[in-house]
């Protein structure tokens, strides 16, 4: 044991994390050190945002404010109808350690979504997800000092491996080693790492309950050592949203949205794929392939599909013969996008641009490059389409979505006017909800596992009041909480309070942000990675 160590608050981010998950391993003693914190400490489940996905839902947490305020609706930034992978520079508002080191205390910073490019603080950080593989850190040159000093390091799983359980193990080993290694340099007052193979594998393979529990294994066991050597004053485990099965159906906005005269389409062309989950093996390895000029094959398949053979109907065809996943995994996105059927944004009055931002967005006159909504329509239009998503019902005849209503009643901040105009929620999560055309509104989910609003958090230690219990837990009040730990006050412009566990030191006016610099991730093989995961379409 290191008595030596500065190790105050251990925070610990387990993606899709959820009593549905740790339950069974809990009762099969899989998973000990993390049991002993639920155990011996508060726990309670704690309620994620809309929408609850990876890229908007941790800097929530680790901003305590909400989308409106910090800016990351979804995995893609959008600037008009043009669209990029998220990254750090999105985030409009101050993180955790950020806060912190104003009160000069050190952090530790390992696997955290959406913190490529990082910032200066005092401190450490290794980006995590929607990173490249070989990102930038913080100090510069850190990176390559954790590779040396513990052998290798990746940001994402070695897709060369013999398997997920594998692959996915190795990944949590790294995370916790290379926080060790950096606990030992930097001597941080807060460490902060986060797992993301928790939520991978079932995106990946969520009936495979081995490698499951094997990822959970390694981490518990990674856990254990951190707690044994640095013996952190407070240890908080925190998720930032479920998982669970989707038992209901797929349902296809833009496809509704087309029948109800909102969408127009286009044949070919560049923009974002609409037939399958694409796996190109040039972009796996990393290959940039942007600006490149079209091959004779993308032209010929925009041709074909001007001609009325799009990717959807050959697509159609491969599925009824058996071989879709085969020939997908084998075709270029590329190639596929030149001969797909998309939504034409210029052209209509309303879509759905991603699915993960769980909304609908309006093409206003005025906002958007090429706007058909004038601006003294825009509430109507917005009624018209409230209304027409409210009566959606299934197959079944229930309702697809439990709630359909004005962004507002989300999202407040400076940054609301980049969100949906009307936010879907799926009822009970149980529907999948897909920006694709594919010729019919419903059909089967494209994945039998998703996220879930219910997470987890889970708290033990000196500053932590065991009796009292956490309350009613929100993603934003997790960086509250933390800074109540530290005695600090929290930032006024906070969505989030201390949980009852804690005992709150107030709150304070902080200097606003003053913003970053904004670069582009430019990174062909991170948006094929979220294609994997289905986060693309």
């Amino acid at each position: 044991m290191n008595d030596g160590s500065a190790l105050r608050t251990l925070l610990v981010g387990i993606d899709a994390a959820c009593d549905r998950v740790l339950a069974p391993l809990f009762e099969d003693d899989e998973i000990p050190t993390l049991e002993s914190i639920y155990r011996n400490g508060t726990s309670t489940a704690l309620e994620s945002q809309i929408p609850p996905w990876t890229a908007s839902a941790w800097p929530s947490l680790y901003t305590g404010m909400n989308p409106g305020k910090h800016g990351v609706f979804g995995f893609l930034s959008f600037a008009g109808y043009d669209w990029d992978v998220v990254n750090a520079t999105d985030v409009c508002e101050r993180t955790l350690w950020e806060l912190l080191d104003r009160h000069g205390i050190t952090s530790v910073v390992v696997n955290v979504p959406v913190t490529h490019p990082p910032r200066s603080f005092d401190g450490a950080l290794i980006p995590g997800y929607t990173a490249p593989e070989n990102p930038d850190c913080h100090p510069a040159g850190l990176l390559e000092d954790v590779r040396e000093s513990i052998g290798g390091y990746r940001v994402y799983p070695d897709e060369n491996a013999a398997d997920l359980e594998t692959a996915y193990g190795e990944c949590v080993r790294m995370r916790g080693e290379a926080f060790c290694y950096l606990v030992d340099r930097f001597d941080p007052e807060f460490g902060f790492l986060e797992f993301q193979a928790t939520d991978s594998i079932f995106h990946k393979e969520p009936d495979n309950d081995a490698a499951i529990r094997s990822i959970y294994r390694e981490l518990d066991a990674q856990l254990a050592e951190i707690i044994e050597t640095y013996d952190p004053d407070n240890v908080i485990v925190v998720s930032d949203h479920g998982m669970g099965p989707y038992d209901g159906t797929e349902f296809r906005a833009n496809e509704f949205l087309r029948n109800e005269g909102f969408v127009s389409t286009r044949r070919g062309g560049s923009g974002m794929p609409t037939w399958a989950t694409i796996r190109d093996d040039d972009l796996k390895r990393g290959a940039d392939s942007s600006g490149r000029d079209l091959g004779f094959g993308e032209r010929a398949m925009a041709a074909a599909a001007s001609a009325g053979l799009t990717s959807q109907r050959i697509g159609a065809a491969l599925e009824r013969l058996g071989i879709d996943d085969f020939v997908a995994r084998r075709t270029p996105a590329a190639l596929v996008n030149a001969g797909a059927t998309q939504v034409d944004f210029p052209a209509s009055a309303a879509y759905v641009r991603s699915r993960i931002e769980l909304g609908v967005r309006i093409n206003l006159e005025g906002r958007e490059p090429d706007g058909v909504v004038p601006a003294e329509e825009y509430e109507v239009v917005r009624t018209q389409l409230i209304d027409a998503l409210r009566s959606v019902r299934t197959p079944d005849g229930e309702p697809v979505f439990e709630a359909v209503r004005p962004r507002e009643e989300y999202f407040h901040g400076p940054e609301s006017e980049n969100a949906v105009d009307v936010v879907t929620v799926p009822a009970e999560f149980d529907h999948f909800l897909s920006a694709t055309l594919r010729g019919e509104r419903f059909g089967p989910p494209s994945e039998p596992w998703n996220h879930k609003l219910e997470g987890t958090f889970a708290a033990s230690g000196s500053d932590i009041d065991h009796t009292t219990g956490a309350g009613a837990a929100h993603l934003f009040d997790v960086a509250p909480t933390v800074l109540a730990t530290f005695g600090l006050p929290i930032d006024e412009r906070m969505d989030g309070r201390p949980l009852a566990c804690v005992e709150s030191s107030g709150v304070r006016s902080y200097p606003r942000f003053d913003g970053a610099s904004s670069v582009e991730t430019d990174d062909d093989a991170v948006e094929q990675r979220l294609a994997d995961l289905g986060y693309l379409e």
